[in-house]
């Protein structure tokens, strides 16, 4: 008989307000190329693990998904992000750009396919927050599509009312010893460096 009261009481003192129930797990997915795949180190290694381990440490009720693709550019990524957005997104970090940088897509490309990620995302979960990115192209590309590449960013953020991370590379770009031999992937230090990166912007989402 107590146990029937029990079972009885649970329920109703929940609907009630007296019991809290458990905050739902929201997801964090990190949709990007080979570094947010984490290439040569791993994808154990690579910042969004690192982010999820933080997360798990300040026991933050999210949860991260690593769905990052090496090789792919911002029109591969157009056309997986459908089959992407078949699980629930609360947060959802857009890192792409890079693979176009480094072939020389015209920047009016790679603008308006990151615009369609972007709208995709807001039509399948308007609530969702969405994290932009920053990318560069090299030096070699020239100076004019340089400026134009890493205006991208920024001019899409404002139009979108997105997050910004200015450049994921900041800090790791360019230094020997926090990139891998081919000078364009981070190392697991560098992967590190990157995590503090995308975590200045992130942490004050995960409110």
């Amino acid at each position: 008989m107590k146990t029937t009261i029990l079972h009885l009481a649970v329920p109703l003192l929940a609907a009630m307000g007296w019991l809290s129930a458990a905050p739902r797990i929201k997801t964090i997915l990190f949709f990007g190329d080979s570094l947010t795949a984490g290439y040569g180190v791993g994808i154990d290694q690579a910042f969004p693990a690192i982010i999820g381990h933080r997360i798990d440490s300040l026991h933050l009720p999210y949860r991260t998904i690593n769905a990052g693709i090496s090789g792919e550019t911002t029109a591969d990524g157009k056309s997986r992000i459908g089959w992407t957005l078949r699980q629930p997104v609360d947060i959802f970090i857009l890192e792409l750009g890079a693979n176009d940088g480094l072939r020389g897509i015209p920047v009016a490309t790679t603008t308006a396919n990151l615009q369609a990620i972007i709208d995709s995302v807001k039509g399948k979960y308007p609530a969702a927050k969405i994290v932009l990115v920053g990318m560069q192209a090299l030096p070699s590309m020239g100076s004019t599509y340089a400026t134009a590449f890493r205006s991208i960013y920024p001019q899409l953020a404002a139009k979108n009312k997105l997050a910004l991370i200015p450049f994921l590379l900041q800090g790791v770009g360019g230094i020997p010893q926090l990139n891998q031999p081919d000078g364009i992937h981070p190392t697991e230090q560098g992967h590190r460096m990157v995590a503090d990166n995308v975590w200045q912007i992130l942490r004050p989402l995960l409110k």
